[in-house]
């Protein structure tokens, strides 16, 4: 009986938390794996907001994982208004991993508006 406690305990324990560090901090993240490891504990969203919370503008994401998952991603990030651009993986085309690169976008409400002094 505890083993089946201590299993359930650890089921509840699990969660999706947070990046112990400050926002904009990080020029690159390289999430290798990252979403097909983490499927079915944390939503592909709350992992790319975390990413998009601690990646300073115009850094940089490079994603490798298989192309179903990557796809699901490229949409995300293409809302939250990252540029993206998937390539083959290094060992050829016919590898089902594959490589995402995104770059966050340095944007301000407002579009074409521009301060004065």
């Amino acid at each position: 009986m505890s083993k089946k406690k201590e299993a359930v305990t650890v089921e509840r324990n699990r969660r999706c938390e947070g990046f112990s560090t400050y926002a904009r901090t990080y020029d690159l993240i390289h999430a290798h794996g990252v979403f097909s490891l983490y499927k079915e504990k944390c939503n592909a969203e709350d992992i790319l907001l975390e990413m998009d919370r601690i990646l300073r503008p115009e850094g940089a994401v490079i994603f490798r994982d298989e192309v179903d998952v990557l796809i699901k991603v490229r949409k995300i990030v293409r809302g939250m208004r990252w540029d993206t651009k998937m390539v083959d993986h290094e060992d050829g085309p016919l590898v089902p991993e594959k490589i995402l690169i995104a770059v966050k976008q340095y944007w301000v409400a407002g579009g074409n508006s521009t301060s004065t002094q």
